[in-house]
């Protein structure tokens, strides 16, 4: 058996409510009729029926009460018959009522009570119900008579032959219009639900550059733009796959090219000298290293970048962590005479990662070392701004232009590549950075001058 689609579902719910509207309509119209016309109808038969018997009273009927009935019954709707013995009624009624005789046992002995009795039903010779009564007169010495009072009631397309047309005509524009309003609602929701469904067909092909057009406001439009936004985050995010891929691919090129050219040369034996097959030993072992430094950033990089990472934070001391940190490059900076200025507010206490921190303060502390100039000056700063920590970091070395300052913290991004590849940098330590400072929910800046040169600012809360 085929299933049936949402939309299809929809259709017959329409179907299934227009079918119990149309129920709803026809016995709402049987209610008006045996509520309304027939109780009314009831109630006029009782009414005329008691006023009339009312008038013989303790009277006698003669013939021109009788005369007078006879003629009221001939202007009036109502068929009214009068007798002076109950048992004559089937001689001018000759009728069964839902096939049964008109006066049984039982209503002559409420009669004789002298209480009326309502009899109502189909008579089969009229063709249609009728409703009536019979009303006992009372004379001085009891019954004196009876007089029975029925009208023939219309049929129900009679009842409502007037109004009729108006209702057919009503009902059929509200039918058209719920239809109408209806069908629209539906196509209005299960058009964009086409249309999501063919947009998730594309993204499933890889194809995120399509955007749904719903200027809706309302739940649809909502949805609409969440599948906007996620497939915007989708295209973006393979651009930076495209984009770490290629990068990858770059940057472990060389070190491999150079790896593999000088183990063919040491194979070949293509060197004159030891010295000459040490100096590509040399090579291939800087060039493993920084295959594993790059390696092992990317990891770090990676794991920072999870929306799920969190870090551990306590108290530190932060001045004796910058001063461990920086005692690591004592040999280094000893190396190139560089002079070291601090400026260092003791005792300052904030609350953050420890290791993380530290891979700040490294991270910082290498690229400074790395770029600046022989026998210039370092000048480091670790101090209380404004209720926050303030690490400022300056170096005097090559300016770093507007273009690539804007750049800074980007994956494998370096001002000057020949450089960094003979220093073993892989231009991902700023992007480690600036990912930590993001998760201790601090600022990075950076800056870069002739006259000044180089200032890394970092500004972290928490400070106890």
């Amino acid at each position: 058996m085929k299933r049936l689609n949402l939309s299809q579902k929809v259709l017959m719910l329409i179907g299934i409510c227009i079918i119990f509207s149309i129920l709803f309509s026809f016995f709402f119209l049987h209610f008006l009729y045996k509520e309304l016309y027939f109780n009314s109808i009831k109630e006029s038969v009782i009414y005329q029926g008691e006023r009339t018997a009312a008038h013989y009273h303790y009277g006698s009927l003669s013939d021109e009460i009788i005369e007078k009935i006879h003629w009221y019954n001939v202007v009036s709707e109502y068929e009214v018959i009068v007798l002076d013995d109950i048992d004559d009624l089937s001689t001018y009624f000759p009728y069964e009522v839902n096939y049964e005789a008109l006066i049984t046992g039982e209503d002559r002995k409420i009669l004789e009570n002298g209480d009326y009795i309502v009899k109502d039903g189909y008579v089969k010779e009229l063709n249609r119900e009728i409703i009536g009564a019979v009303f006992p007169i009372m004379g001085d010495k009891g019954l004196i008579g009876f007089i029975y009072i029925y009208v023939p009631l219309a049929d129900l397309q009679e009842v409502f032959e007037g109004s009729l047309p108006i209702l057919l005509l009503v009902g059929s524009l509200f039918f058209m219009i719920l239809f109408l309003a209806v069908n629209q609602i539906r196509r209005s929701l299960f058009q964009p639900l086409n249309e999501f469904q063919e947009f998730s067909r594309e993204v499933s092909k890889g194809n995120y550059s399509n955007r749904l057009l719903n200027k809706n406001h309302d739940e649809i439009g909502q949805l609409a733009h969440a599948f906007n936004s996620m497939s915007q985050s989708l295209e973006e995010q393979e651009a930076r796959k495209k984009e770490f891929l290629a990068n990858v691919v770059h940057e472990l090129r060389t070190p491999l090219t150079y790896i593999g050219g000088y183990s063919q040369a040491l194979k070949h034996q293509m060197y004159a000298s030891p010295e000459e097959a040490d100096h590509y030993l040399m090579t291939i072992e800087r060039e493993t290293n920084r295959l594993n430094k790059l390696i092992t950033d990317l990891i770090d990089l990676d794991h920072l970048q999870e929306n799920m990472y969190t870090l551990n934070a306590e108290p530190i001391a932060i001045v004796q962590l910058f001063l461990d940190t920086l005692a690591l490059f004592d040999i280094r900076i000893n190396e190139k005479k560089l002079k070291t200025e601090l400026d260092i507010h003791e005792d300052l206490v904030v609350t953050g990662d420890p290791k993380r921190l530290q891979q700040v303060f490294y991270n910082l502390l290498d690229n400074a070392i790395k770029y600046s100039s022989e026998e210039s000056y370092i000048k480091m700063t670790l101090t209380e701004e404004n209720k926050q920590l303030l690490f400022r970091l300056n170096n005097k070395g090559n300016e770093i232009s507007e273009d690539d300052l804007a750049h800074i913290g980007e994956r494998f991004f370096r001002t000057d590549k020949a450089r960094s590849r003979m220093t073993g940098g892989t231009g991902l330590g700023i992007s480690i950075v600036k990912e930590i400072v993001r998760l201790h929910e601090g600022e990075f800046t950076i800056s870069s001058d002739k006259s000044n040169g180089t200032t890394v600012t970092v500004l972290l809360p928490g400070l106890l």
